[in-house]
């Protein structure tokens, strides 16, 4: 049995903030005297309007029944958000149908990154702002849902897609989950504001700077101009940009033990750690491949850096033509498209923890074949990971590549070549945006046929909500009482 009634409320009062934020994308759209502010204007008051007549109120002693209902809201929420989020690109005429409306708004919220759209200079700044607000709105996503679904529930039985088969439990900075959530908001909102301040600082234009910060910190990806960054020739951006890519991808928990200056409690997380060396060496490695091609020293450091880091976070910038930097190179890339950021972060992909797990488990089982009759437990962070969590993350791993797999027969079926058939599948599965081949940095998706782009859009959709949220949705036994 699902109780409804609080899946209805928990929807309303989701749309209403997203409407919200359209009347301030309005607003600003306004004040530069722009052509979108009134397509932003209605497309709030419509999604207002929805929230409303969906909002149902609930009796304080109303439950849930099991955890499914956090299954549909949290997978109805994306999809509400990204049917409502289609409304400016239509009612503006930016996009003119249904199909490629749903693709951006769909990479917007996923924050992937992936765009159809080739003249994103010549669009109404209103739009371009939408455009980077619903990324920021997407990376939001899982602490928002936390901070309003755990009231309605009343109980902490709901485990948010983004830990659920992480394997690491979830670390709490104050004993009550709103508090926390609240500050977790906070430190998200006050990022974004210092990353403003430090390219506007640097001589960025505000709105230019305005809109590059709601996409880092929501490792979303999308740019205010054609070709992502590439217009970026201040080394201090490119720095400051991969210093924030490289906290949006890092569990927001970390970060604020960071601004409390509490030292130890980062140095006990080795998720964390094994991020922080995973960056490190690849960001050296790359920048030392790049500097054999004669690159200056400082190039090849700030150039290597920015592109590993976005990729590894997934969040999809690029200031140059990666694709010409050698296929070594591309191979280091394409392996880091598996990746992903840290649990408890906006950024996609398989997750830090869950590799890091797999590994030491594959340690553990040779050690295992060695000492049979030896008690060898996967631990992280001084904490024994129980078996039945190692195999979950096993299956999910398992479910995430033969989807890959299944994705790019699928694209190569619209007659793409093997390389951008799975580079494709990678990214879009893993939320980055750029792959390699036909979609590489410097094209967009607008070249897929309508069928292509459903299936993308859709694959985004799946991979924003990690595969089992969704996929658990079609068990025949779902919606059984």
């Amino acid at each position: 049995m699902i109780n409804f009634r609080i899946i209805a409320r928990t929807y309303g009062l989701m749309l209403i903030f997203e409407g919200i934020m359209m009347f301030a994308a309005a607003g600003i759209s306004y004040f530069l005297n722009d052509s979108a502010a009134s397509s932003l204007l209605f497309s709030g008051l419509i999604t207002i309007t929805i929230g409303v007549f969906v909002y149902t109120p609930v009796k304080d002693e109303e439950q849930i029944y099991s955890n499914r209902e956090g299954y549909l809201i949290i997978t109805g929420t994306f999809l509400l958000y990204v049917l409502t989020g289609m409304l400016p690109f239509l009612l503006s005429g930016t996009i003119n149908n249904l199909t490629e409306a749903f693709f951006e708004s769909a990479s917007g919220f996923t924050t992937t990154g992936a765009t159809i759209l080739n003249n994103i200079d010549s669009l109404p700044r209103g739009i371009i702002l939408w455009r980077s607000l619903t990324q920021w709105i997407g990376g939001l996503g899982i602490i928002f849902l936390s901070l309003y679904i755990l009231p309605v529930f009343r109980d902490n039985i709901i485990q948010l897609t983004t830990t659920e088969f992480s394997g690491q439990s979830q670390d709490k900075i104050y004993p009550r989950w709103i508090d926390a959530t609240k500050r977790l908001i906070s430190l998200y909102i006050f990022l974004t504001v210092i990353e403003i301040i430090f390219l506007a600082a640097g001589g960025m234009n505000l709105f230019d700077a305005a809109c590059i910060s709601l996409s880092t910190l929501s490792t979303g990806g999308f740019s205010p101009h054609d070709y992502s960054l590439t217009i970026l020739t201040s080394p201090y951006a490119k720095i400051v940009i991969t210093i924030f890519m490289f906290l949006g991808g890092t569990n927001m928990v970390i970060i604020y033990y960071l601004y409390k200056r509490n030292i130890q409690k980062i140095k006990e997380n080795s998720e964390f750690i094994f991020y922080f060396v995973l960056c490190l060496v690849f960001c050296s490695v790359v920048s030392g491949l790049l500097l054999a091609q004669k690159n200056s020293f400082s190039e090849s450091i700030i150039n290597g850096s920015f592109h590993v880091i976005s990729i590894i976070t997934t969040t999809g910038f690029y200031t140059n033509d990666f694709t010409l930097w050698g296929n070594l190179i591309l191979l280091l890339f394409f392996i880091l498209m598996f990746t992903g950021g840290t649990v408890g972060s906006a950024s996609g992909g398989v997750k830090i923890a869950r590799l890091m797990i797999l590994s030491m488990n594959t340690r553990m089982e040779i050690k295992r074949l060695i000492h049979p009759d030896a008690y060898l437990p996967v631990r992280i962070n001084h904490k024994i990971i129980p078996q039945e969590i190692v195999y979950n993350i096993l299956l999910f791993v398992i479910i995430y590549l033969i989807t890959i797999s299944c994705s790019a027969f699928i694209i190569s079926l619209m007659n793409y070549d093997i390389i951008t058939s799975f580079s494709t599948a990678v990214s879009i599965l893993g939320n980055i945006g750029p792959a390699i081949g036909n979609f590489g940095p410097m094209t967009t998706y607008s070249s897929l046929p309508v069928a292509g782009k459903w299936f993308i859009s859709l694959l985004m959709i799946l991979g924003r909500l990690e595969l089992l949220a969704v996929f658990v949705l079609f068990a025949r036994s779902f919606f059984r009482k």
